[in-house]
C-alpha cells in the first residue's frame, strides 16, 4: 500500500520515516518530495507497504501523531491524477 504524509518537519529524513513506519511492519520504501527548482523540502511524501494489515495500522496510529512539533496527516494515497504540461 502506498500511504501519503504530509505536514511533515522540513528537517525530516527519509531514514527517520523509515523507522516510524518501520515500528508497524516491513517498509518497501519511502520517497520526500523537493521543489523541483530548488531542491528544498516540500514537507510531504511516501511511504510504501507491502502488507495493507500493517499499512492501516500505521495509518491509524500514526496520522494526527505530533513528529518534530508537527501534526502528521497520514492516509493512503490516491492515484495521481494527470498534471498539464509546465510552461517553458
Amino acid at each position: 500500500m502506498k500511504i501519503y504524509v504530509g505536514n511533515l518537519n522540513f528537517r525530516s529524513t527519509e531514514d527517520e520515516i523509515r523507522t516510524l513506519f518501520g515500528e508497524y511492519g516491513q517498509v518497501d520504501d519511502v520517497a520526500l518530495i523537493t521543489d523541483r527548482d530548488t531542491g528544498r523540502p516540500r514537507g510531504f511524501g511516501f511511504v510504501e507497504m507491502p502488507e495493507d494489515g500493517t499499512a492501516r495500522k500505521a495509518i491509524e496510529e500514526l496520522n494526527g501523531k505530533e513528529v518534530d512539533g508537527r501534526a502528521l496527516t497520514v492516509n493512503e494515497a490516491r492515484p495521481r491524477e494527470p498534471r498539464r504540461p509546465r510552461p517553458e
